[in-house]
């Protein structure tokens, strides 16, 4: 059975609508990235959130509904790493149920290759990967846990073989660390219906360190590719869409670029977040959450919950990425893998 939503369109005080959610649904990961977990922060001793504070399926399912009431149309589901949540799939047949999503995930693929199939029988539509390797020295160095890129590559093969298509791939790209493989990545998957996305690395958060010298731009990324297989550009699919997409003038496939430091793209930016102990973010960089969980387990009815929910994003202002500059750099925010990039 799936639930129909009667649709109460929001907008922000840019004019931006509500279109996209991004749920994290635990802030624990099995990688130590280190543009977004580096191990020295996130040792054996970290404090991540006891249980009794994570949402309940039931509870993020609830407010998904109440999202798509007010104009959500794609939800992705993340983390932290959102396999490593037990019966991830009893949630993804939950989500599925609301009619008219795009239901998502995004993965850093360790655990793909035995999840695939059951994911998409729940209902999943498409999946993303996160890889910034092809190199297993170097991606091994990336995730800090010495994990093999030849597993995520098998989870990749394991998503395409379940028909969780397109499937797509992201490549945080970092100065003097991985952008020699950008090319590597690029032919790998040319011509197979995977899109590379490769993303400038941000400065998300107080613990990874950035640096602007360590952002490889988007321009040079795409010159780099274009050099070798010549791209076009290729228009948005929607607004709000993060992606700026070239396809191959050979028709073998595309690329896409995120270019959110050099290129911002805040003034159509369509996107909620939901950490997983329930906190509505209206940004990646935002410096303070709404406690929608506190709603939730005080007995407010959904028609509160709408209404909570539509102050925050009509009041909305935020634009990080078109302001960045000396002044917003020690401002305080909210880490990545809190609030599921």
């Amino acid at each position: 059975m799936s639930y129909a939503c009667s649709v109460e369109r929001l907008a922000d005080r840019l004019g931006r609508p509500i279109r996209d959610l991004r749920i994290s649904i635990t802030d624990r990961c099995n990688f130590r990235c280190v543009y977004c977990m580096p191990k020295e922060v996130f040792g054996r001793d970290y404090p991540f959130l006891p249980r009794a504070e994570l949402l309940t399926f039931e509870e993020i399912e609830r407010l998904a509904r109440i999202f798509a009431g007010l104009g959500v149309e794609k939800i992705r589901i993340t983390g932290g790493e959102p396999l490593v949540r037990r019966d991830v799939e009893t949630l993804v047949a939950m989500l599925a149920r609301i009619s008219g999503l795009d239901l998502t995930l995004t993965t850093n693929g360790a655990l793909l290759a035995q999840k695939a199939q059951g994911l998409k029988d729940a209902g999943l539509d498409r999946i993303t990967v996160s890889l910034d390797s092809l190199d297993d020295e170097v991606f091994r160095a990336m995730n800090d846990v010495d994990f093999p890129v030849d597993r995520v590559l098998a989870g990749i093969d394991a998503a395409l073989a379940a028909g969780l298509g397109p499937v797509k791939v992201n490549v945080v790209v970092k100065r003097g660390l991985n952008e020699d493989g950008v090319l590597p990545l690029a032919r790998a998957f040319r011509g197979t219906g995977v899109v590379v996305r490769f993303i400038e690395y941000m400065d998300v958060g107080h613990t990874n360190g950035w640096r602007l010298d360590d952002v490889v731009p988007a321009r040079e990324i795409v010159a780099a590719i274009d050099a070798e297989h010549p791209l076009e550009p290729v228009e948005s699919a929607y607004r709000g869409e993060v992606a700026n997409r070239w396809r191959y003038r050979d028709g073998s496939g595309e690329i896409g670029v995120i270019a959110s430091v050099t290129q911002p793209f805040c003034g159509d930016c369509t996107r909620a977040r939901l950490s997983a102990d329930g906190h509505l973010y209206t940004c990646l960089f935002a410096v303070r959450g709404h406690d929608l969980r506190a709603l939730v387990r005080g007995g407010a009815s959904d028609e509160e919950l709408t209404a909570a929910i539509g102050a925050v994003w009509n009041a909305r202002t935020d634009r990080y990425s078109e302001l960045r500059s000396a002044e917003t750099a020690d401002l305080p925010k909210v880490e990545m893998s809190y609030i599921g990039g």
